[in-house]
């Protein structure tokens, strides 16, 4: 028996020697000091002396093993006297060309700007026939950002810090020796996705262009859709590891200054190490932290974003993702589309009017049906009511439990068809809703009128706009179906109420979620069905904009020539 044993520990048995084997340490939170290893390459400034600066360069971006990071020494001519220096940039990131044509050249060849030796004239006048000049004392650090580097971007920086964060970005920074900080030279040029279409949002009327994952092509759209010196732009950073860029637009005579303030605010006081995207950010910035409904509009498009601009709110746009945050919003924004300023406001409004069937429908269709069929059957006709008993008389399940598996398989056939390819993605579509819903009701799985139920449920959550709505609603349909069946009519009823009092108590950035209906303004201009836009005369009174006008009392004044 023991034999045995011991070949059985043999063959199986994990016989690594321990010596040979790894394991990863058990690292300390803080040293004995409560100093963080990485801290002590931190908080430093620039010093005076090169050698010192190279060395704790090379310690902080680790060149030996960085193969990216560029460390490139040489001597500057100034006044003909040399001085030591070195640049550092990120290869690929920092565009060569403008290094070696607009940096090294002008600090290491020798012309008339690095060997003359005259007095620095600052200004030069003629009054009553005699020339005045102004000089002033020569300083290597001024000659140098003055005279020497013809680049359009340059700024002094003393920080390390600061300097991590350019060399990181992608610029290019300067030491020269006997020089307490560095300069800041704009160099940036790596690939980029073009300007292209919206995906998610598209139009049939009005502009094609979306979002990019660059931050400063993004907020150049911005300001290129919008010619207003009142368009501010202010940069933050997110994140203590990666510390990725954000911009706060903002029309500045327009928005309120407390919405401003608010956003920045919680902006700046976010202590994460990083954030990957706007979904993200969304969370850390919204009121309401346990609900799954969104408080901000995520989008795609330049116009759209510059027409909640005009309106008084405020777009986050966020380096790296080609989506931006609009806050502050309610309900109904998201069942607006950009189509609908494009187009006459009664077509508008018969498109509103189809997503608000298409909204409710997506949400309460399956709970309906099923309290109908098991609670509340005298409400249909004797003639559909005999159909429907008659299509389930040979299935197996109950009805919540024939919805359920309906629901499930559709959310994964969707899931599945936007996950693989186009082309397969159409495919598994195809497949999934006729061959198989037709096999399910042949195997008498399900029945053929809860396959319409599903198929309709499914399309009209496609009238849904915005994808993080959408999202909720395909939650909220699970609990109204499960209440339905618990207790019909009554159930999706006590739903209804706790559904629309978690909407009643929510807010994005002080503005109530269903703003001007909850609570309720009768005089607000702003209402769910558009008006005719020579009568839009008001901004939204929910959003206290410092012009609340958009536009005279009497727009079409050509119609008004007598007057």
């Amino acid at each position: 028996m023991g034999y045995f044993k011991n070949l059985v520990k043999s063959l199986f048995q994990d016989q690594i020697d321990s010596d040979d084997s790894f394991v990863l340490p058990e690292m300390n939170q803080q040293t004995e000091n409560n100093i963080q290893p990485e801290d002590l390459l931190k908080d430093k400034n620039v010093y005076p002396n090169i050698d010192v600066n190279l060395e704790y360069i090379n310690a902080r971006f680790n060149s030996l093993i960085n193969s990216d990071i560029k460390i490139r020494e040489f001597l500057i001519n100034i006044r003909n006297k040399q001085y030591k220096a070195f640049i550092i940039f990120i290869d690929g990131m920092s565009d060569s060309d403008s290094i070696n044509d607009f940096i090294l050249k002008p600090l290491m060849m020798k012309n008339k700007a690095n060997t003359y030796e005259g007095p620095q004239v600052i200004s030069e006048a003629v009054a009553n026939n005699i020339s005045v000049r102004r000089v002033k004392k020569f300083n290597i650090s001024d000659y140098v950002m003055e005279c020497l580097l013809p680049q359009n971007d340059v700024q002094r920086v003393n920080s390390f810090d600061d300097i991590a964060d350019s060399v990181v970005s992608g610029n290019c920074i300067l030491f020269v020796d006997t020089i307490d900080y560095v300069f800041d030279i704009s160099t940036k040029k790596f690939e980029t996705r073009s300007i292209g279409e919206p995906k998610n949002e598209p139009i049939i009327r009005g502009s094609q262009e979306a979002f990019v994952e660059n931050l400063r092509t993004n907020t150049s759209m911005i300001r290129r859709n919008l010619s207003n010196e009142n368009l501010i732009v202010e940069n933050l950073t997110i994140g203590k590891v990666d510390k990725n860029k954000c911009a706060v637009c903002y029309i500045k005579n327009i928005a309120n200054s407390d919405l401003v303030a608010e956003v920045k605010y919680r902006l700046n006081n976010i202590d994460v190490d990083y954030c990957l995207s706007v979904g993200e950010l969304e969370q850390f910035i919204k009121d309401d932290i346990d609900t799954t409904l969104p408080e901000a509009v995520q989008t795609e498009r330049v116009d759209r974003a510059t027409s909640y601009l005009l309106q008084g709110r405020v777009v986050i746009v966020y380096n790296g993702c080609p989506y931006v945050l609009v806050v502050p919003i309610t309900i109904f924004d998201f069942l607006k589309s950009q189509e609908d300023t494009n187009i006459n406001y009664m077509a508008a409004n018969l498109l509103k009017i189809i997503r608000g069937i298409s909204f409710v429908l997506t949400l309460l269709l399956p709970s309906f049906y099923i309290a109908i069929s098991t609670y509340h059957s005298e409400l249909l006709p004797t003639d559909l009511l005999f159909s429907i008993v008659s299509s389930r008389s040979s299935v197996p399940f109950m009805i919540i439990i024939e919805i359920l598996i309906m629901e499930v398989s559709f959310e994964i056939i969707r899931e599945a068809g936007l996950r693989v390819a186009s082309p397969m993605g159409q495919t598994v579509g195809i497949v999934g809703t006729i061959v198989l819903g037709q096999a399910a009701v042949d195997a008498s799985i399900v029945s053929p009128i809860l396959i319409i139920i599903v198929a309709i449920t499914g399309i009209t959550s496609f009238a849904v706009l915005d994808i993080s709505l959408s999202f909720h609603l395909r939650i909220a349909r699970f609990v109204y179906t499960i209440l339905g069946a618990l207790a019909g009519f009554l159930g999706i009823a006590v739903g209804l109420f706790i559904h629309l009092t978690i909407l009643c108590s929510l807010k994005s950035f002080g503005v109530p979620y269903l703003a001007p209906y909850a609570p309720l303004n009768v005089k607000s201009n702003s209402k769910y069905l558009l008006k005719p836009a020579w009568k839009r005369e008001y901004r939204d009174e929910y959003l206290a904009t410092k012009r609340p006008k958009s536009q005279g009392h009497i727009s079409l004044k050509w119609r008004n020539k007598n007057n």
